[in-house]
C-alpha cells in the first residue's frame, strides 16, 4: 500500500504539476548580507503589472501576497558583473513549476559594482548564496511556505562556477594562474575578462604580456578553496569558469549536478571549461542541454542590449543559426525538471 501511495505521488508531481501551482509570478526585494538587495521571485495568485527596469520590459506582481508552490527554493548566482533581470524567463519558468527563485547580487561583482571580479568574488560567493538562504529562512511572508533542507542552485558563467563550488569542486588562484601561462592566447577572455579582447592586431601581443604580468602579481595562492552547505542538495553549472579547479575534486559530486554547454562559447572556451567539467564527473553528472549552436550569451534572457563595436557585443552576443526563441523554451524547461526531480521526492 506504501509503495502504491509513492507511485500515485510521483503520477501527479510529473504529470499534473500546473494544477497545483499558482499561475502568476510575484517579486519582492530583501536585505542581503551587504546591504545590497536579492531579487525573490514566487507564486501568487495576484495578477501582473508591466515593469521597466532599466532596458528590459518585464511583468510581475510586486510585493504580492505569495501563493503555495513546491516548497522547495533554488538560489540563482548570476555571471560577472551580472544583474537579477537577464534570468526573468528561466525565474518565471521555474515559479510556474512552484519554486521560489532567490537572486543575491554579488559584492563587488554585479551590475552596479563591478570592482572586485574573478577570484576575489569566487570565494565568497558560495558563503552569499548561504546567507541568502538564512535571509529567506527568516523572511515572514516566504518562509511559512518553504522547506529549506533542500535547495537548489543555478548558476551560469562566474555564477557557474558558484554551482561547481557548492557541489564540491575545489579551485584555487594558482590554477587560474597556470592556465593563463599556458592558453592564454587560446582562452584570452578567461584570463583578461571583459576589459579587453584579442582582435588579430598588432596590439595583441602586448595585451597577453600585461595580462599575464597583472595575474602574476595578483594571483599566486595556492590555497584550495572548499565549500559546503548541506542545503545545497542539487546544482546546475551553465558555461562555467572553471579552468581553475582541481577536476579530480569534480569526478563525483556530492550533489546532484548538472551541465550546460554552449559548443560556440568564446568568452569561457568550452573544452578548458565545461568540456573539461563534463569529461570528467560522466556519468556521476548530468548533462542537462548542450547548445550545440549557442554562445556565452544564451544563460542570459532576456538578452541585454549591447553596443556595436563593443567586447560585450562579440562575448555575449547570439552566434549565427542561433534561435533563441526556440532553443531558451526548452532548456528552461530542463532545468526545472531538474530540480523537480532532485529536489522534490
Amino acid at each position: 500500500m506504501q509503495t502504491f501511495r509513492m507511485l500515485l505521488a510521483v503520477i501527479f508531481l510529473f504529470c499534473c504539476p500546473a494544477q497545483a501551482q499558482a499561475s502568476q509570478m510575484g517579486l519582492t526585494q530583501i536585505p542581503q548580507f551587504d546591504g545590497g538587495q536579492t531579487a525573490v521571485f514566487y507564486p501568487t495568485d495576484a495578477a501582473e503589472s508591466a515593469v521597466q527596469k532599466g532596458p528590459f520590459k518585464l511583468s510581475w506582481a510586486q510585493d504580492a501576497k505569495p501563493a503555495r508552490g513546491n516548497g522547495r527554493l533554488v538560489v540563482i548566482s548570476h555571471g560577472s558583473g551580472g544583474s537579477p533581470w537577464v534570468f526573468v524567463d528561466l525565474a518565471r519558468t521555474l515559479v510556474q513549476h512552484g519554486f521560489v527563485v532567490a537572486m543575491p547580487q554579488h559584492k563587488g561583482d554585479n551590475y552596479l559594482d563591478t570592482s572586485e571580479p574573478g577570484p576575489p568574488s569566487f570565494a565568497r560567493r558560495p558563503a552569499e548564496v548561504s546567507k541568502s538562504i538564512d535571509g529567506i529562512a527568516s523572511h515572514p511572508l516566504l518562509a511559512p511556505f518553504l522547506s529549506l533542507d533542500k535547495v537548489g542552485v543555478f548558476g551560469g558563467s562566474a555564477g557557474g562556477h558558484t554551482a561547481l563550488s557548492v557541489a564540491g569542486g575545489q579551485w584555487s588562484e594558482s590554477r587560474l594562474l597556470q592556465h593563463c601561462e599556458q592558453h592564454i592566447a587560446e582562452d584570452f577572455q578567461s584570463c583578461a575578462g571583459f576589459t579587453t579582447s584579442l582582435t588579430g592586431g598588432a596590439l595583441d601581443g602586448i595585451k597577453i604580456w600585461a595580462v599575464r604580468r597583472y595575474l602574476g602579481w595578483r594571483f599566486s595562492d595556492d590555497s584550495l578553496h572548499k565549500d559546503f552547505d548541506p542545503r545545497i542538495q542539487a546544482a546546475i553549472a551553465m558555461v562555467p569558469y572553471a579552468a581553475d579547479f582541481d577536476m579530480a575534486s569534480l569526478a563525483q559530486p556530492r550533489i546532484p549536478l548538472g551541465l550546460v554547454s554552449a559548443a560556440k562559447d568564446v568568452n569561457q572556451i568550452p573544452k578548458f571549461h565545461s568540456e573539461a567539467v563534463k569529461a570528467t564527473c560522466l556519468p556521476r553528472c548530468e548533462v542537462v542541454m548542450d547548445l550545440t549552436e549557442g554562445g556565452h550569451g544564451s544563460m542570459l534572457s532576456p538578452l541585454p542590449p549591447l553596443k556595436e563595436g563593443s567586447v560585450d557585443e562579440r562575448l555575449l552576443s547570439d552566434p549565427p543559426g542561433f534561435d533563441r526563441s526556440a532553443v531558451l523554451p526548452e532548456l528552461n524547461q530542463r532545468i526545472s525538471k531538474f530540480f523537480l526531480r532532485h529536489l522534490i521526492r
